[in-house]
């Protein structure tokens, strides 16, 4: 009786995970467009409470319009910009920390009501507790991003907009692998050696990083061509400022993020095919089989985005796709670690 009440106990907590999970990738999308419409530093006050509140009537959209006035942003870029053309911007980085707020009651809110019925099993209070903190420092972290764009340089910096982004990210795959451990636990804990395919998961996670840095530096623009960077492969200013332009050159940024998807994508397709045509376990194979198509999917969309010159709407499925390339990794490396538990 006890194992069956655990049992149903955890499939609740799966599928409360699984809807916070499902807003969070909505999240990671709106961020996306908040970047790409240069939204983020439209609001330049961060008020936890209050800023659930929106400007009501023409004498609030005039305050918060003479607010953006007195910053960068406004002064060297948008100087021309008229009150609904703000009002445009405002609300898509409104939206998303409105959001965010939900998703911090999504998860809070529940998390308590399971803990007061007894519902969760001692092993895995420390994960969702973990979670919880996590989140909340997401929310910080996201207003030490704004900051930096509210000084003397009209933009964030590609540093913190890049761990803002990680940190979702994190927070999000971290909470896909308990859903998946919920669902499928394993019978046993594998050895390290059987632990490989959780490697995937994390150099999809690295080129995520490298795309948040191609974000942050508006590095899609310089190069919108494909197979080659204007004339060449490898174009000429490759390294020109030394190690640091990894992080701050715009050519070098977009050509580490195209090396790195190049070496992914057949790391990948290398691995899906042996395994979803050498095993006999039907959740492996339906693992790398979903692999194999979100990855095709993402190459598609990130060489559509440099061709469209990085359009909006193409811009932010590239970047929701990384998300179900990551989700459908994670599933893989789960069914995998898995079937190893059970030799």
């Amino acid at each position: 009786m006890y194992a069956y009440v655990s049992d149903n106990h955890d499939r609740w907590i799966a599928r409360w995970l699984t809807v916070c999970a499902a807003v969070i990738f909505g999240m990671i999308l709106l961020g996306g467009v908040t970047r790409l419409t240069d939204s983020g530093l439209s609001m330049v006050e961060w008020q936890p409470i209050m800023g659930t509140i929106p400007p009501l009537n023409q004498g609030d959209w005039e305050i918060a319009f003479e607010k953006y006035k007195q910053f960068p942003e406004f002064q060297k870029i948008n100087y021309n910009m008229d009150l609904a053309g703000f009002k445009v911007i405002f609300m898509y980085e409104y939206l998303h920390r409105v959001l965010g707020r939900l998703i911090g009651l999504l998860y809070f809110l529940p998390l308590v009501y399971f803990l007061v019925r007894g519902m969760v099993r001692r092993p895995l209070l420390p994960h969702l507790l973990v979670l919880f903190v996590l989140g909340g420092c997401q929310g910080l972290l996201g207003w030490y991003m704004v900051k930096s764009g509210l000084v003397d340089r009209p933009d964030v910096s590609q540093y913190r907009l890049t761990a803002h982004l990680g940190l979702a990210v994190l927070v999000y795959a971290y909470m896909v692998w308990l859903i998946l451990k919920l669902t499928a636990p394993m019978r046993s804990i594998p050895p390290m050696a059987s632990r490989w395919p959780l490697g995937l998961a994390a150099l999809v996670f690295l080129m995520i990083l490298s795309g948040g840095f191609v974000a942050g530096t508006d590095a899609g623009f310089s190069y919108p061509t494909w197979p080659l960077m204007g004339d060449s492969f490898i174009p000429p200013t490759l390294y020109a400022e030394g190690w640091i332009s990894a992080f701050e050159q715009v050519t070098t940024i977009q050509f580490n993020h195209r090396m790195l998807a190049y070496g992914l994508t057949l790391l990948l397709v290398v691995v899906a095919l042996s395994n979803g045509l050498a095993t006999a376990d039907g959740r492996v194979r339906w693992g790398a089989w979903a692999m194999l198509a979100a990855l095709a999917l993402q190459v598609s969309l990130g060489i559509s985005t440099l061709l469209t010159h990085v359009a909006i709407p193409v811009a932010a499925a590239h970047q929701g796709g990384s998300i179900l390339l990551l989700t459908s990794v994670l599933f893989f490396a789960h069914a995998r670690v898995t079937e190893a538990s059970r030799i």
